[in-house]
């Protein structure tokens, strides 16, 4: 084989392994997993920026809110869902840490 040719063959491995590594990458960072939980407010600490959500079968979920976090019909989550309302929280949850998304007030709980 000549130099040359060599050369050609070593050039379309090396395109090979980048569009492999390349394909890898985009498979392997898949988009977040979404989760839902709907239920009511029990405790807000605007400190901590965290939530606990009880849902409907009494399950507690500590969520945390960011400075990314949406909700509908207001600007911060701590300054717009007060302890007993209803909601409903879009959460990514990564090494145990349910990070808020969005947060949607469904009102105030009307079954106390």
């Amino acid at each position: 084989m000549s130099f040359r040719a060599r050369c050609r063959v070593a050039m379309l491995i090396a395109v090979a392994t980048v569009l492999t590594v390349g394909m890898c990458q985009t498979v392997c960072a898949q988009d977040d997993v979404y989760h839902i939980a709907k239920g009511v407010v029990k405790s807000i600490d605007k400190d901590s920026k965290t939530m606990v959500v009880k849902t409907a079968d009494g399950t507690e979920h500590t969520i945390k809110w960011t400075d990314k976090t949406t909700i509908k019909g207001g600007k911060d989550v701590g300054d717009s869902v007060a302890e007993g309302s209803k909601v409903s929280v879009k959460y990514t949850e990564k090494a145990g840490e349910k990070t808020a998304v969005g947060v949607k007030d469904l009102g105030k709980d009307v079954s106390k």
